[in-house]
């Protein structure tokens, strides 16, 4: 079983919406039998609520529903998660702050950014002081970046 986990500051704007984008392909793709997927914040600031109303917007206009409720990033996601994709450079600096303290952990930690057409986006900007069309442009940066994502855990791990 291979586990997926995105990370913002949050968790309730980027890394939900990242989570239930890369769901909806895995199960499109039949693939929820070997790949598990999450989303965490940072921070503890909103922990058990749904995503931003804007981010569910967003996403049920794709076709695409979420139930997650926001959680911290815990010491043992580094030891579930085979891939940690931080939403931008700051996210990044606080899990390896984390991870550098708690090994020995199984977790690959990199940015979003590195999944986007040609590795261009080196953060996924938080559109959280933004409003529905910032969202809308998170999420058409997540989308093929999630898709660029499944194929590279497709092709390393043979699925």
């Amino acid at each position: 079983m291979i586990h997926v986990l995105f990370v913002c500051l949050g968790n309730i704007c980027r890394s939900p919406m990242a989570e239930a984008i890369f769901g909806h392909l895995v199960t499109q793709a039949g693939l929820e039998q070997q790949i598990t997927w999450d989303s965490a914040g940072t921070s503890n600031y909103h922990p058990g609520k749904l995503p931003d109303i804007r981010t569910r917007q967003v996403l049920e206009a794709h076709g695409i529903r979420t139930q997650h409720l926001a959680r911290q990033v815990r010491n043992p996601d580094f030891e579930k998660y085979d891939y940690v994709l931080a939403m931008d450079q700051h996210n990044l600096r606080d899990l390896t702050r984390v991870f550098q303290s708690h090994p020995p952990a199984r977790s690959k930690l990199e940015l979003m950014g590195a999944y986007c057409e040609d590795g261009l986006c080196a953060d996924v900007p938080d559109p959280y002081y933004g409003d529905l069309s910032d969202f809308e442009d998170v999420y058409q940066m997540l989308a093929p970046a999630c898709q660029r994502l499944l194929t590279t855990i497709c092709t390393e791990h043979r699925l």
